[in-house]
């Protein structure tokens, strides 16, 4: 199970894509959003998944040794750093720890390479214990941890579904190596039927999140929901959230397309049996490329204007991880496209 460098070869403006994260990256394996930038760890982790898709595995892997010398002792991370350290230690959010179980996952699905994936799953390990230290009694994970206030009792669906993603990734490690967490499964369970029927459970102290497409999309990306429910739930409100030429918007009322929903989009189309919107929606944001490769964080199509003014390292991920979904470049390919529901119930 391995895949040889050059998965891109054939993709040439893809090549430059990833050559634009790798060029960034920093000494110390941390990959910022861009030059002078802050470095956070889900975005870190979505762009060394970019590195990975290229065939960059020592950098992918400096870029799991950087998170392992970042990891606190109760298995966390801040929410951002920069080559002097923490920068901002305000809080802990829960899909971030998490991620970094899927990160490794996909590591180890394209270069079968069971030496990193057993050194790096004691920081999994302790990762996921954290995320679980703040689930409720009623299944949905609480999204963050503050520096002064404690846990902050609310969650987020996007963040959840993160999260369940990030839990198939994790047991599927502990599978591979011999690990066993059976807690883990049953957590996973409880937060996916939190996710399918308890909507109630999120958004309780804030405004709803609906009008995020996030929050549409990432039930069916992360394998929430799946099969005809996925392809009703996407087809209900694509007209609301797809702008015909220009990629996914970021929220319902704006007049503002950006690239990584657009490429998470495309997974979740993908997912759900979708392939031709997943391609149409892929084709229709090439235009957001830059001669470099980076590609920029969106557009606003009212007033003919890229903003903000950034080309961050993670969104130049997506755009590889969504190629990568689309013509099965690899073997980490379908990680975000096939569901794995079987781990909560798994065959008697």
């Amino acid at each position: 199970m391995s895949t040889e460098a050059g998965a891109l070869s054939a993709f040439p403006e893809l090549r430059a894509t990833a050559g634009y994260i790798a060029g960034l990256q920093r000494p110390s394996g941390a990959i910022p959003w861009f030059s002078g930038g802050i470095t956070d760890p889900w975005d870190h982790i979505e762009a060394l998944m970019g590195l990975t898709v290229d065939g960059q595995w020592a950098n992918a892997v400096a870029a799991l040794q950087w998170l392992a010398d970042q990891q606190r002792s109760d298995g966390a991370w801040y929410a951002a750093y920069n080559d002097r350290g923490v920068v901002d230690d305000s809080r802990t959010e829960t899909n971030f720890v998490a991620y970094v179980a899927t990160g490794l996952w996909h590591y180890f699905l394209i270069t079968g390479q069971r030496d990193v994936l057993r050194k790096f799953w004691p920081m999994v390990n302790r990762a996921i214990k954290f995320v679980l230290s703040q689930q409720a009694d009623s299944g949905e994970i609480y999204w963050a941890v503050d520096k002064h206030e404690g846990t902050s009792k609310d969650a987020l669906v996007t963040g959840c579904s993160s999260i369940y993603k990030s839990l198939e990734c994790a047991l599927k490690i502990g599978t591979e190596l011999d690990e066993p967490r059976p807690a883990w499964r049953v957590a996973r369970q409880q937060l996916g039927n939190a996710l399918r029927n308890h909507p109630e459970l999120f958004d309780r102290t804030w405004a709803s999140k609906a009008r995020y497409s996030m929050d549409w999309f990432y039930p069916v990306l992360s394998g929430v929901i799946t099969d005809e429910a996925a392809q009703t739930r996407l087809l209900n409100r694509w007209d609301t959230f797809v702008k015909k030429d220009f990629g996914c918007r970021c929220v319902a009322d704006q007049p503002w397309v950006t690239v990584a929903e657009s490429c998470e989009l495309v997974m979740a189309c993908v997912a759900a049996g979708l392939p031709n919107h997943a391609r149409q929606v892929f084709d229709d944001i090439a235009q957001h490329q830059r001669a470099d490769g980076s590609w920029w964080t969106g557009y606003v199509f009212i007033e003919d204007l890229y903003w903000p003014d950034e080309r961050p390292t993670w969104t130049a991920a997506a755009v590889l991880l969504a190629a990568d979904a689309l013509h099965d470049l690899t073997p980490g390919s379908k990680l975000f496209t096939s569901a794995a529901n079987t781990l909560e119930h798994p065959k008697s």
